[in-house]
């Protein structure tokens, strides 16, 4: 009898696709051909799983490594099985109340599959469900076809061994939580009939009328008001949020007045940061200049430093490393400098130098006078080192638009130069050119300026710079803080990391 050889210990070879199987057999099945082995190894390594069954098909070669005495041959393990000799008749071992076990029979039907109980945690014995059953090939057919095809259904050898489980066997499961509560997801999902599946589509809007929405809504404000928390609806602040190069963590707060003048002043910008830069009238950012020099920051020294922050500003505005590469040596950028015979012009001649060592195409306008400022002949001299172009007449300056100009022709106190010929020639040539201009210290918005700049660039403080002069830039020049306290200025540099930075009207 099958019976005979439960509880011996075999050894399974089912071929190198499947490989060798130890275990005690827990159940024989002569209709289906099937043989179940509790605790199995797998190639010598314990299974995951408590039990694996086989096919008659799949065996290859079966050993019996141990057979069992005549008091255990119905044990397997902890497990007990009870055989009834009937078939389709379940059976369940669990404890009574008296401590003792027994034998619960229940009848099952031979063309449908029987309902599996869900196992429940005992404190000193599990209860284990080990059923034998048997239904006809048309319902295995049937509900093997439809695992197959389900979506995301898939076989592991570990634990449904490839072609060799009954599609409706159930195999015992030693005592465990974990294993039970799986082996009840997988009753629940395929243990139904397929014959009970509705047909008819479900009524999303129909459900989703169901829901109140304004009464959950309600229930959550309500809740929220009893515990304290902020109700639905209400407005909150908006939350503070900061640029990449802004620290969040702030010890103290922010002063954002950092830059005090002694007299009132007629213009205030402020930087992309909100500090306020006030502007300083032409008298005082003189004497700020004068007391400079005096410490050591003479004007060669002002005048490299400005050419400096100019020359970048036009590099950036010229389009920076997008345009200023060696793959772009076809693309160089033209610049028309144009120069009055003073300190300003000095300052342009300076700029103009620094941005032709950069492969900038400089042409150099410069009226001819037969004096010179020492400044200005120390910088030509620089200048006329490098491949910039200098020229005296408009006639010689480009018939075709330039990409930028940078004017340096106004001054604050010649204003006669305004009325030279040359200089009225220079401002018609730079409003035909319709190119962008730059200007480089402009005077104060009571003096008329010729050409109308885009942008404009101070020094050190800014003047009271009206509309004509385009967007304000400030450079540092590099006067130190206690010279400003000297001119009575509390001065507190807002350029942080950079030597130009653009101010915005207030």
């Amino acid at each position: 009898m099958a019976t005979d050889w439960l509880g011996s210990i075999v050894s399974i070879n089912c071929g190198e696709s499947l490989g060798v199987y130890q275990g005690r057999v827990s159940a024989v099945d002569q209709v289906s051909q099937t043989i179940s082995l509790t605790r199995p190894f797998h190639n010598g390594v314990k299974c995951l799983v408590p039990e694996v069954t086989f096919r008659a098909g799949d065996i290859t070669e079966l050993k019996i490594l141990e057979i069992p005495g005549p008091g255990d041959s119905r044990k397997c393990g902890d497990l007990q099985q009870m055989e009834t000799g009937i078939p389709g008749v379940g059976c369940q071992v669990g404890p009574s109340q008296n401590g003792t076990g027994k034998v619960l029979k229940k009848p099952v039907s031979s063309s449908a599959p029987q309902n599996i109980p869900r196992r429940t945690d005992m404190k000193n014995q599990d209860i284990i469900i080990s059923p034998q059953q048997q239904c006809s090939k048309s319902y295995m057919d049937r509900h093997l076809e439809t695992l197959t095809q389900s979506k995301g259904f898939r076989r592991r050898h570990n634990s449904w061994s490839s072609s060799s489980r009954h599609p409706n066997q159930v195999t015992p499961k030693k005592s465990g939580l974990k294993n039970g509560q799986m082996k009840s997801k997988d009753d629940e999902c395929f243990g139904d009939d397929i014959d009970e599946i509705p047909d008819t589509d479900f009524d999303f809007e129909g459900n989703l009328a169901l829901f109140d929405k304004a009464a959950v809504f309600e229930e959550i404000e309500t809740y929220e008001r009893r515990s304290g928390t902020r109700s639905r609806g209400t407005p909150s602040e908006k939350p503070a949020r900061y640029r990449h190069d802004e620290n969040i963590l702030e010890s103290e707060p922010i002063v954002y007045r950092r830059i005090v003048v002694p007299q009132n002043a007629n213009k205030e910008f402020c930087t992309d940061s909100g500090l306020v830069v006030p502007s300083v009238s032409y008298e005082l950012h003189k004497k700020l200049l004068s007391v400079a020099e005096k410490h050591g920051l003479t004007l060669e020294r002002r005048l490299e430093m400005t050419g400096v922050c100019a020359s970048q500003m036009a590099l950036s505005l010229l389009g920076g490393p997008n345009r200023l590469n060696p793959k772009n040596v076809h693309q160089r950028p033209t610049v028309a400098l144009l120069c009055g015979p003073h300190v300003k012009g000095a300052q342009g001649i300076s700029c103009g130098r620094h941005l032709s060592n950069h492969d900038v195409h400089v042409i150099l306008f410069l009226p001819n006078f037969v004096k010179m400022l020492e400044s200005i002949t120390n910088e030509l001299n620089l200048f006329s080192k490098t491949q910039g172009q200098q020229v005296s007449s408009v006639k010689d300056l480009p018939d075709t638009p330039v990409d930028l100009v940078i004017n340096c022709l106004d001054c604050h106190e010649n204003a006669f130069l305004r009325d030279q010929p040359w200089y009225k020639a220079v401002v018609d040539w730079a409003n035909q050119n319709r190119a962008p201009v730059l200007s480089i210290d402009p005077p104060i918005s009571e003096m008329e300026l010729g050409i109308d700049a885009k942008w404009s660039l101070a020094l050190g403080l800014p003047l009271p710079l009206g509309e004509r002069a385009g967007r304000v830039y400030l450079c540092d020049i590099g006067i130190p803080q206690k010279v400003f306290q000297e001119v009575g200025i509390n001065y507190h540099s807002p350029f942080g990391c950079k030597f130009v930075i653009p101010l915005h009207s207030t």
